[in-house]
């Protein structure tokens, strides 16, 4: 089979105007596969992203990863000049992402509809915390109110403590992969259906909520407002995440009764599987702390390398829960190449998430360093709009770039 090494997006043509995370991050994701990544930013500061920590002599690692393989163009999309100019760009794009508040993009005369007359083939993604229209469309919202608003935090942690958020943007990193998802049906619509251009419009609590399981179909139909229980689960049991005698946490989780014979021969406690408290996934959900309990104290007897030899010995699915430096250190994120390393020319090779998914006929292409603010702003300018020097010199000066 012969390789596609420029990636299967090769030849799209992507604008992002967005910032910190949810729209950069969806761009982020197409360019990883080979789409050409212009991203706009604002002349001074650009995107907040840029001076967001950890920083290594002044600049953010988190930009050298979410600014990967593109192109920076600095516009001032506040004043006409700059609007034109953003107007002519998107006359030669596939794509343009943006995560503004609603209605700023039609406050800067350059919202859907005026972008769809110079290009009726623009598919435009449109980021927002709560959507384009409803009541909430105008607030504002972060990663932690989506989460709230969507139904997640209301559920995570502990009954007896207030809710927690999880410690990475759940909801913006969701956003972002539904947003990549979103663009490529677009794609798949207009060029291979032959339809049109069109406005996506997507909300990061959307994106939350679709994945809330069985949350608002069990009010709906019994009235039950799911609870925080912790880290039981009604789809496991026994489940949680155990301390060994050692001091590290290994997550485990089991379900179907087959797994759960083969936990107890692990443990050396097989009459356990025949127990009737504990002979069937329901029973074992009825009984969970007794269950859970005798589980819990086994591992918490003995040492993380003995336990981990018995469970896969016994084939139950588990896991050490995994540090930064557990991850760096792993045997199989490396036969997996699933850490890539980007040399930069300023902070040198960085190591960071390789795109996904693997590919066997078109995989991602080789990533390449982030760009300086405004890096590529005279090039693009001169390749695809055949603006000369001075004219460029002239935007320069009135600071449209």
């Amino acid at each position: 089979m012969e390789l596609n090494t420029k990636g299967p997006l090769h030849g799209v043509r992507v604008l992002e105007l967005g910032t910190m995370i949810a729209g950069p991050v969806a761009a982020t994701l197409l360019a990883d596969f080979g789409a050409q990544v212009i991203k706009v930013e604002q002349p001074i500061g650009g995107d907040p992203i840029r001076q967001s920590g950890p920083l290594v002599d002044g600049e953010s690692l988190w930009w050298n990863i979410e600014g990967r393989s593109k192109r920076s163009v600095t516009l001032d999309l506040r004043v006409p000049a700059g609007q034109e100019l953003l107007r002519r760009l998107a006359a030669k794009a596939d794509v343009l992402i943006e995560n503004f508040r609603p209605g700023t993009m039609s406050r800067w005369n350059v919202g859907y509809p005026e972008l769809r007359t110079v290009n009726p083939r623009l598919i435009m993604l449109s980021v927002s915390g709560y959507g384009q229209t409803g009541p909430n469309a105008p607030l504002p919202s972060y990663d932690r109110v989506a989460l709230a608003f969507s139904g997640y935090l209301y559920v995570s942690g502990y009954p007896d403590r207030p809710p927690v958020r999880p410690g990475f943007s759940i909801a913006d990193y969701q956003t972002a992969l539904c947003g990549a998802f979103s663009v490529m049906m677009a794609l798949y619509h207009r060029d291979a259906c032959g339809g049109s251009g069109q406005h996506i419009d997507l909300s990061l609590y959307e994106t939350v909520f679709r994945f809330t399981d069985y949350l608002i179909t069990a009010y709906d139909k019994l009235g039950a407002v799911r609870e925080r229980t912790g880290n039981f689960a009604y789809a496991a049991s026994p489940g949680d995440h155990y301390e060994t005698s050692d001091g590290r946490y290994l997550a485990l989780t089991i379900a179907a009764s087959t797994v759960f014979e083969r936990l107890c021969e692990s443990m050396g406690r097989s009459e356990l599987a025949l127990d009737p408290r504990f002979k069937s996934h329901p029973a074992r959900v009825e009984n969970y702390v007794e269950i859970n309990g005798i589980v819990a104290a086994w591992i918490r007897s003995k040492p993380l390398q003995y336990v981990t030899a018995r469970l896969r010995e016994h084939g139950v699915p588990h896991s050490l829960i995994y540090s930064a430096a557990d991850i760096a250190g792993d045997p199989h994120y490396a036969a997996r190449q699933s850490i890539a390393t980007v040399d930069t020319p300023r902070l040198g090779p960085l190591k960071m998430p390789a795109p996904v998914p693997h590919m066997s006929a078109t995989p991602a292409p080789p990533l390449k360093p982030a760009h300086t603010l405004g890096e590529d702003t005279e090039a693009v300018l001169r390749e695809l709009l055949d603006l000369d020097a001075d004219r460029i010199a002239a935007l320069r000066r009135d600071r449209v770039i």
